[in-house]
């Protein structure tokens, strides 16, 4: 039995999906905060089980007879931690056999604004005990979404990331690379780096949406200050507008520029490009 965290999150049900292409839908659990969301789930065949990161009673409930559990990291920055150690508690307590884990780039070594939580839960894992394997997963594509609409329509975007690159990859990607996993053997005990093949920057992204939109579309590199009036300006609140701008320094620093064979290895084919992403959004305006 493989259980599934968070699976009607963008990419706990891009991995559900994956599973049922590999395995009978009986032997599926959809682990989720709200049953009623997985009910297309249900009725073909997956087990859909409650399970609230903040109630440790529903995660072992939800854990019971699984041999395998992939925990999608919370979204809920600030509270990772905490819901992470439910998870891995309730893992050892259910006996579960193989936890996998969805991680960030070099998350025990790196200064990257979102590694600490991760960090802390990988060490978690190691002292729990328990047999695991941790996908530290570079950037997504589709993180850039919001930015490639905005720039499509005006035909410009801002940002303070400079020239820094960034080895993205789609949610797709990244959860093809969780099934092959789930479903494959010898994958106990590794820590994957995945990463796009190719890195790109701000600058190439403002060239991919131009081409995508039929337009000139142009990136304006700030100071980080600067950049983030422009944020606040825009209505973003506080704390998502310190994220944002942490992040594009983080970029400038190299600290998601660093490509791997990891992803390709475990998918068996190349990681998607930005331009395939972008030309998507582009479509659905």
């Amino acid at each position: 039995m493989i259980v599934v965290t968070g699976a009607t999150g963008h990419l706990g049900r891009l991995v559900v999906e994956g599973l049922l292409e590999k395995v009978p839908a009986d032997q599926v659990v959809a682990a989720v905060r709200t049953p009623e969301k997985a009910a297309d789930l249900a009725e073909r065949g997956v087990d859909v089980r409650h399970a609230d990161y903040t109630d440790p009673e529903s995660l072992v409930t939800a854990f019971k007879d699984a041999d395998k559990v992939l925990l999608v990291s919370s979204s809920e920055v600030g509270q990772r931690v905490a819901q992470h150690q439910a998870v891995i508690e309730a893992a050892k307590q259910a006996g579960v056999r193989h936890l996998v884990y969805t991680s960030a780039s070099r998350a025990t070594t790196s200064k990257l604004a979102v590694a600490p939580e991760h960090k802390v839960t990988e060490e978690l894992i190691e002292a729990s005990g328990l047999t695991a394997t941790i996908l530290r997963n570079n950037w997504y594509n589709e993180n850039y979404a919001d930015t490639i609409k905005q720039a499509a329509r005006t035909g410009s975007f801002v940002g303070s990331a400079g020239d820094g690159r960034v080895a993205s990859a789609t949610r797709a990607d990244y959860a093809a690379a969780a099934v092959a996993v789930l479903t494959g053997e010898g994958h106990e005990g590794k820590i994957y780096e995945l990463a796009g093949d190719v890195t790109w920057t701000n600058a190439d992204l403002a060239a991919e949406i131009g081409k995508a939109a039929g337009r000139e579309v142009t990136y304006t590199d700030l100071p980080a200050d600067e950049h983030a009036k422009v944020l606040t300006q825009a209505g973003l609140p506080e704390p998502l507008v310190g994220f944002i701008v942490a992040i594009d320094g983080d970029i400038k620093d190299g600290l998601l520029a660093e490509t791997t064979t990891d992803l390709r290895t475990l998918t068996g084919r190349p990681s998607t490009p930005i331009g395939v992403t972008v030309a998507e959004v582009v479509g659905t305006l």
